[in-house]
């Protein structure tokens, strides 16, 4: 029997104005002559509808990230560098948001770090006069957009939590321009303000945390972000609550008498993905026919990236840290497999895999590292003196016999051999951002008030020293930032003290 389809839903006007009626219109007109609708023509320029039922969130943030020019730093087919919805999957699986769909903070966090600014507002810690305002300014420039998070009730319309733009203000009828991403259900309408302020202070029952808008706009910095915060694993939830809830405790209830036994508690406590948490953004590119040269921006971002890498292993966590792994209670001990990690090829793999998902839109694989990329090889190009770069290249099979060669390039930042993990064994390259590396940011991208439970003053006042972000170069200080405030955004989305 076949299944009922539907073509479209009526939409209940009022309390929505159509568009495209006369009504709709006339607003239009009326708006564009008060200055309010600056921001529509970018987004109309972009608008385009959800590929799937799940999509809204996905596909509201690839129109707003395409309006403000934002370039994604890789390819999406062809010579062509475009955002596209199958591109935002580094917070959650795509397969994942094909069925639940996506929360209002990882929305955000997406935003960040597909290279956007982001200021998240939940309605409870808003006012529609703020709304109002924020609302007015956007409408009236291209420098700006805003993303609404609302429950569709409220409207009179069918269906649940949604994620749209605002296209723009009429001040005298104080009414906003939504433009639904979902066009095969309803079209562009125009809605009170108050009234779609009521549809966002309802409450997530996912999250069990308010709805509410965020203000995006442009990052005035080179697209050069080397790391970024996965919650991807299923463990996400566990790692959230051991760094907001059992780490502060933690370090209360221990006597510490000095940093590596701060460090000790930090690294030997954690639930396993903890070794996931913190991930780097590694630059993925469809393999081209004999052509190793590097375009200017790919130079450019991999220079920034390497750039970091050398601060990071000039500070003095860094070395506190490394210190750590070297002792007796070595991090490679409690977690053995994060050691591998640090192989270059093995990491290769795995990456190459991620990136052939994300180049073919397939989302992620779902495969281990080293069982679907083979050919594995691995360069050196001496782009310039200062700035090497290592080019891994491979060929995966995406399904049934389709092959895809796949380009990874790693920034070099050489160190000298030391005992670390798998020295002995000749494998600690230093080729790649390392454990040492990730875990130095991790550190500094958790918030000074983590560590103001520690009981010995004096170890309490040497870990804050160390871990201020003050001193931080500014490239590095916006490194370390940018974690923390995805690591603030992840954590509104769950039941746990906020970062």
């Amino acid at each position: 029997m076949a299944s009922p389809t539907v073509y479209r839903r009526t939409l209940p006007c009022p309390p929505a104005v159509d568009f495209t009626s006369p009504e709709g219109k006339k607003i239009f007109i009326e708006a564009l002559r008060q200055g309010t609708m600056e921001a529509f023509f970018k987004l109309i320029s972009y608008y385009q509808a959800q590929s799937e039922p799940a999509y809204c969130g996905l596909a509201t943030l690839s129109v707003v990230l395409n309006a403000l020019s934002i370039d994604p730093g890789r390819k999406w087919k062809g010579p062509w560098r475009w955002f596209d919805e199958s591109m935002l999957d580094c917070c959650e699986p795509l397969e994942k948001i094909k069925a639940h769909g996506i929360t209002f903070g990882k929305v955000a966090c997406l935003a960040g770090c597909n290279g956007a600014k982001v200021e998240p507002f939940r309605s409870d810690e808003s006012s529609v006069n703020d709304f109002r305002n924020r609302v007015i300014s956007c409408s009236s420039s291209e420098d700006c957009h805003v993303i609404v998070s609302y429950h569709r009730a409220v409207l009179n319309q069918t269906g649940a939590g949604h994620f749209s733009p605002i296209g723009g203000y009429h001040a005298e009828r104080d009414m906003v321009l939504i433009l639904d991403v979902t066009r095969f259900k309803y079209p562009p309408h125009w809605l009170p303000l108050t009234l779609l302020w009521d549809a966002m202070s309802t409450i997530d029952q996912t999250t069990g945390h308010y709805r509410g808008y965020m203000i995006i706009s442009k990052l005035n910095r080179a697209p050069s972000i080397l790391y970024t915060v996965s919650c991807r694993h299923d463990g996400w939830n566990s790692v959230a609550k051991f760094l907001t809830e059992d780490l502060p405790q933690l370090l209360k209830s221990e006597d510490l008498k000095d940093i590596q036994e701060v460090f000790s508690v930090v690294f030997k406590s954690p639930p396993s993905e903890l070794s996931e948490l913190i991930t780097w953004i590694a630059e993925v590119r469809r393999q081209e026919d004999g052509n190793l040269s590097l375009s200017k921006e790919e130079r450019g971002r991999l220079a920034i990236k390497a750039d970091i890498l050398k601060q990071i292993r000039t500070t003095a966590p860094f070395k506190h840290v490394t210190r750590w792994l070297d002792s007796e209670s070595s991090y490679c001990n409690t977690f053995p497999n994060l050691g591998d990690k640090d192989m270059l090829p093995a990491l290769a793999a795995d990456v190459c895999c991620r990136g052939a998902g994300l180049l073919t839109g397939c989302g992620s694989l779902g495969l281990s590292s080293g069982k679907c990329c083979r050919q594995i090889d691995v360069k050196q190009l001496n782009v310039d003196r200062e700035n090497p770069v290592t080019l891994v290249s491979g060929t995966v099979t995406t399904g049934g016999s389709s092959e895809q060669g796949v380009e990874v390039l790693v920034p070099l930042c050489q160190r000298e051999p030391s005992s670390l993990c798998l020295s002995n064994e000749g494998h600690c390259i230093g080729m790649h951002p390392s454990t040492a590396d990730v875990l130095t940011v991790l550190l500094l991208s958790l918030p000074l008030q983590t560590w103001l439970g520690i009981k010995e003053e004096k170890v309490r006042v040497e870990v804050t020293s160390l871990l201020t972000t003050e001193d931080l170069s500014p490239l590095l200080q916006e490194e370390v930032l940018f974690l923390r405030e995805q690591l603030h955004f992840l954590m509104t989305d769950i039941d746990a003290p906020r970062l």
